[in-house]
């Protein structure tokens, strides 16, 4: 899932850890987004990787005790100025006590306190450094002040202890620091539902009726609005191992499963549709204001939703000698999920795949009137095996405008989607 960061300049920190050696695979994965990325490294971090390593792999001079120049803007004040977040990884217990306490003995720490843009920190330590009383309250501390902690993992250590202090995988911190990046006022805080995948109706135990959905659509739009900022449930059939790992995901099976579970978030999100706080990063000496708004929930209904069910499922695996040369299976109509949401007050967009050149579009924009929907999501397809593909091409819908959005990949299509939803806020309060 290509992410483009396109016009965004990155400082990462590295510390004296022993996984400084993935801080060369997450600038790596910067650089590859189009990032411009910037390096400032501890004396400690040079013991374990090289600044010459990130050197080749930005094709920015690194910023050490020994490069500091202030003839350039290769100095501890210049550097931060020219960068939109500042993401420590790995950050050592040492160095996280230090920033909490506002010392400022190193160059990494003197570009720490100098900084006013978001900072990210992804602690990496033994498990009794970083289980320390100390080190906790340290990190208690600096998320009271809006720097964002990317959480170590459990796991076997370099040390040889078992337990918490390894690094965030490079992928999660990647798409913590995009997420402050992409940052958008408007998603910040909302929540978002998205449903995603072709729903699967038993015929017994081992056998189900489906149909071709990938769910990477799905998939895609989640991704999109969690870098925006949203807080996103993702009610899919399918797999999403390469989501982030921060967005809250139920994985269901049948049509009856997906419209318990959309109805349950649905109410959850309407009853937690209070003021919530505009984040900002703030230094610790600063008052913390929070300016609050108010934000009404959304849903995306990109799953494929089986129109019909088995009326009877078989309990175990029907035999074929009892079934003899024809199996009718007597089908029954699913709820429309849709429609037994109709009233309920939140922003709701559809998604309708056809085939149908002639009616498929007056078959979408339909949706809107038959079920309350406030936009659509048109995908004309060829055949079946325009199903789980990289890129789509989506047509989006309202009552009164119809915008072509072109084909892209699912991921660049999902933030132009999320462009046009913004929209249907206001087309709502009408």
């Amino acid at each position: 899932m290509q992410l483009t960061l396109k016009n965004k300049t990155i400082l990462l920190g590295v510390t004296g850890s022993i996984s400084a050696y993935k801080a060369c695979d997450l600038a790596r994965l910067f650089v590859k987004a189009g990032a411009c990325v910037h390096v400032v490294m501890t004396p400690s971090a040079e013991r374990f990787v090289s600044a010459l390593t990130f050197e080749a792999l930005t094709r920015n001079a690194v910023l050490t005790e020994a490069s500091e120049s202030w003839s350039s803007t290769l100095n501890h004040i210049d550097i931060g100025k020219m960068c939109d977040v500042f993401v420590l990884a790995p950050a050592t217990a040492n160095t996280i006590n230090k920033i909490a306490n506002g010392f400022a003995d190193n160059i990494l720490l003197q570009t720490v306190l100098a900084y006013t843009k978001p900072l990210l920190i992804a602690p990496s330590a033994n498990t009794h450094m970083i289980e320390d009383a100390t080190t906790l309250k340290a990190l208690n501390y600096l998320e009271k002040h809006h720097i964002e902690i990317i959480g170590s993992q459990s796991k076997l250590l370099a040390c040889g202890d078992v337990g918490n202090g390894a690094l965030a995988e490079p992928l999660e911190i990647f798409y913590a620091t995009a997420r402050a990046l992409l940052n958008d006022d408007f998603w910040n805080n909302r929540e978002v539902i998205v449903t995603g995948g072709g729903t699967r109706e038993k015929i017994d135990e081992v056998r189900y009726v489906s149909n071709f959905s990938s769910g990477k659509m799905a998939n895609s739009l989640a991704t999109a609005l969690y870098l925006k900022g949203a807080d996103v449930t993702l009610i899919t059939t399918k797999g999403h191992a390469e989501i982030p790992s921060k967005i809250c995901t139920i994985d269901i099976a049948s049509a009856k499963e997906m419209k318990e579970k959309v109805v349950k978030s649905i109410t959850n999100a309407l009853e937690s549709e209070t003021l919530v706080p505009n984040k900002t990063r703030l230094k610790p000496s600063f008052p913390n204001h929070k300016q609050e708004t108010s934000k009404k929930p959304f849903l995306f209904m990109a799953a494929a939703v089986a129109d019909f069910t088995p009326k009877s499922p078989k309990q175990g695996k029907t035999k074929k000698i009892n079934i003899g040369s024809k199996w009718n299976i007597e089908m029954k109509q699913t709820d429309d999920i849709l429609k037994s949401i109709s009233e309920l007050s939140l922003i709701k967009v559809g998604f309708k795949a056809e085939m149908d050149k002639v009616n498929g579009f007056s078959n979408a924009k339909s949706l809107i009137e038959n079920k309350n929907v406030d936009g659509v999501c048109y995908n004309l397809l060829a055949d079946s095996s325009a199903f789980g593909t990289l890129d789509n091409s989506i047509v989006f819908i309202t009552k009164d405008e119809t915008v072509e959005l072109g084909r892209a990949s699912k991921l660049e299509l999902s933030f132009k989607i999320l462009k046009e939803s913004q929209k249907l806020e206001h087309n709502n309060t009408i």
